[in-house]
């Protein structure tokens, strides 16, 4: 008898379960606000282009501008242009910015003007019936925070924000998630009236990275470092953001914010989580997001806070062979500005995994040289059978994996020195992206934005992790603010020395990276 035949054809490639298929975003358009600004044309331009370049945009896509200023679309079409051509990874290919810039549009108006919402609903109307977008909109708010009750209130009234029949609306809400935890709650409440916690993305750009994300297959795809990861054998934790930019043009963003508040509450706090955090059930969000609160429930400040935290602002020095002028010094600064660049705080996280290990965590402006790292510092072997002077240059073995430049994995450990004597010295063992992989890694808001696009949330901090890191830190900033100045350290060097004395007083040192 003959066998039948399915009346559907499949593809035996394509496994629905195989998560090495790239995913590509379903019709949708993703609205700009703060348009005009330096990071959409720094980074969100040439991310939407690559994506488009890569194939992982639908043809339908569409992206629609908004801002005051009096352009038509052909203007805003020829801003994209020349930000794709300055930033974008890929190559400029012809075809591809055709079919993109096919769907663009710009509305002009201000944040508090009604009828410019109105005329932005009207024109995702038009596209969803002109390009078959489906009622599928995506709201980026590149905007300052103190305007996003504004624009989420606009988009309340004008329906923009309520999904209909199974069409999705999200909210993309770039950081600071508020100045502290009061701040931060009055935020969520005011996004979440609006837009329901699903459907809101924080983008911390730092979890859209590679190495970021290779910290949950380093962990748990390797049997080799699970069982050294943990108070058994790890002394501390040093995860270090250091810049070696200074500030000038950026005071209005960053006069009265600071250091702590700009990296350490997002980036240093999500970093400690994905590192301490406990094998999930599996990598869905819920799961992922459920292990990075039960930690960040478990972090807290090492007490007194005065030894255990530094903070520092940079004065003039040399940054290469380039003489810099200090903080107070750059445009836009007062003189008696108490903001810090440069800030320090230990912490634990009380778990039976971490019980004893401090977390030092550390971000500063116009240091050494720009690099992100976790270093995972190990205890010293319980003996060493060697006179002092064998292993006079042996340091304690760290695994230390690079957020950035030059991304990858280095472990360091004592091996013995060639010749006649027993002499021991620290070497690397390294794993570099660049020259492990052909392929390039897609920029940070590549991934994130197809993320947002796909409805994928793993990589996006959800509201209890944003009020648990500014339980953590508020503490600190409180100290700070009872009184004193930052203490001036030389442009060019690694930071304060009250950093070095809250090391010391533990009898450990800060990597130089």
């Amino acid at each position: 008898m003959p066998a039948t035949r399915s009346s559907t054809r499949t593809n035996p490639l394509r496994d629905p379960r195989d998560k090495r298929l790239p995913r590509i975003a379903g019709p949708c358009s993703m609205v700009i606000f703060g348009v005009t600004g330096d990071l959409a044309r720094r980074k969100l331009m040439p991310a939407i282009y690559d994506l488009a370049n890569r194939g992982l945009l639908p043809p339908s896509f569409s992206l629609v501008g908004f801002a005051r200023r009096d352009w038509a679309t052909e203007d805003f079409s020829q801003i994209v242009h020349d930000a794709v051509k300055a930033h974008s990874r890929t190559p400029f290919r012809e075809e591809a910015w055709r079919q993109l810039s096919e769907g663009f549009r710009f509305v002009q108006g201000t944040f508090d003007d009604d009828d410019a919402f109105d005329r932005l609903a009207q024109t995702l109307g038009e596209l969803d019936a002109e390009r078959g977008t489906d009622g599928n909109h995506g709201f980026y708010l590149s905007v300052p925070p103190d305007a996003f009750p504004v624009v989420c209130g606009q988009l309340k009234r004008s329906g923009l924000a309520a999904p209909d029949n199974g069409r999705w609306r999200r909210v993309v809400i770039e950081k600071p998630f508020g100045h502290d935890l009061e701040s931060a709650r009055q935020l969520n409440a005011v996004v979440n009236s609006v837009f329901p916690e699903e459907s809101v993305f924080r983008i911390d750009h730092y979890l859209g990275k590679e190495t970021v994300q290779n910290i949950l297959a380093l962990r748990f795809a390797n049997q080799l470092f699970d069982p050294l990861w943990s108070a058994h054998y790890i002394d501390h934790v040093q995860i270090t953001m250091a810049e070696d930019i200074g500030l000038g043009g950026r005071a209005g963003y960053y006069d009265g914010i600071g250091a702590a508040r700009d990296v350490i509450q997002n980036h240093l706090l999500q970093l400690l989580a994905l590192v301490a955090m406990e094998e999930p059930v599996s990598f869905e969000p819920s799961q992922l997001q459920a292990e990075k609160i039960k930690v960040l429930s478990a972090t807290r400040n090492i007490l007194p806070l005065e030894e255990n935290s530094a903070r520092g602002q940079y004065g003039p020095g040399w940054q290469g062979s380039e003489k810099v002028c200090g903080l107070l010094d750059e445009e836009g600064f007062s003189a008696n500005s108490t903001t810090e660049t440069f800030a320090a705080i230990a912490l634990e996280v009380d778990t039976r995994r971490w019980a004893g290990v401090p977390f030092y965590l550390r971000t500063g402006k116009r240091l050494g040289r720009r690099v992100t790292e976790i270093a995972l510092v190990f205890k010293r072997a319980p003996h060493l059978p060697f006179d002092q002077t064998m292993t006079d240059e042996l340091g304690q073995n760290a695994l230390v994996i690079r957020v950035q430049p030059d991304e990858g994995v280095t472990l360091r450990f004592g091996s013995k020195v060639p010749g006649s004597s027993m002499e021991v010295r620290d070497v690397n063992m390294d794993f570099s992206y660049g020259q492990a992989f052909t392929e390039s890694s897609p920029e940070a808001y590549e991934r994130l934005i197809l993320d947002v696009l796909l409805g994928e949330p793993s990589l996006f901090p959800v509201n209890d992790e944003v009020e648990l890191s500014w339980e953590i830190l508020d503490p600190v900033l409180d100290g700070w603010a009872a009184g004193g100045r930052p203490e001036e350290y030389e442009s060019g060097t690694w930071g304060p020395h009250g950093a070095d004395a809250m090391m010391d007083r533990t009898g450990r040192v800060w990597r130089r990276p």
